[in-house]
């Protein structure tokens, strides 16, 4: 993108704000912690003082790595709250609703994330770009965010994932580490993560 993505407008609003508001709607949501790299931080101190009225958003550091940036979060976590979800804060296309479904999965099951199912031909390739092979995609599903879990068990999921030094990509893999299985839930609306400048005019962001 070339600049802090979460701060790009859509319409009248950025995409963190849209984000936010969206878990802030949520009856099941009664904080939201925001990991941002430090230049950032006086940036959405300032998107979120008319919002944050109720001191129910904070705000941390990130790290270098996804892996480090969520365990940080983490560490904010307070005792009483029984699950968490994390979300990257470029989807701003989640919808409310969805958010509740994947909690639900997640008290029922104790860790739950959302997902849509690949549709596309999917071919591996060598490095220089030659097709090697058609992956069959039966039973392949695209994991987008957010992902819930029980807050224990994320938490020793990501303590041993910087234990062994694993450098996880999302949360549902930091749980696999430890053996305990997520169930998918379907999300029938696209929630794409903002990674070019076109992608700002993806779709409607009605909630």
């Amino acid at each position: 993108m070339g600049f802090d993505k979460i701060l790009a407008k859509i319409g009248d609003s950025t995409v963190i704000e849209y984000t936010i508001n969206a878990f802030l709607e949520c009856i099941s949501v009664n904080e939201v912690i925001i990991v941002i790299n430090e230049k950032s931080i006086q940036k959405i101190k300032d998107l979120i003082s008319d919002t944050n009225t109720g001191d129910e958003i904070r705000i941390c550091t990130g790290g270098k790595s996804r892996r480090d940036s969520v365990a940080n979060g983490l560490e904010h976590v307070g005792e009483e709250s029984g699950y968490v979800a994390v979300h990257d804060g470029a989807r701003p296309w989640i919808r409310p609703a969805q958010i509740e479904k994947v909690f639900e999965t997640a008290i029922k099951y104790g860790a739950a994330a959302s997902a849509r199912p690949i549709t596309d031909t999917v071919k591996r390739c060598d490095p220089e770009g030659t097709i090697i092979e058609s992956i069959s995609r039966k039973s392949l599903w695209a994991m987008e965010t957010p992902q819930i879990f029980k807050t224990e068990l994320l938490k020793r999921a990501y303590k041993q994932a910087i234990i062994d030094d694993h450098l996880v990509t999302d949360e549902v893999s930091a749980v696999e580490l430890i053996g305990e299985p997520v169930r998918v839930v379907h999300d029938s609306f696209k929630n794409p993560k903002v990674t070019f400048p076109d992608d700002l005019n993806a779709q409607d962001l009605t909630h």
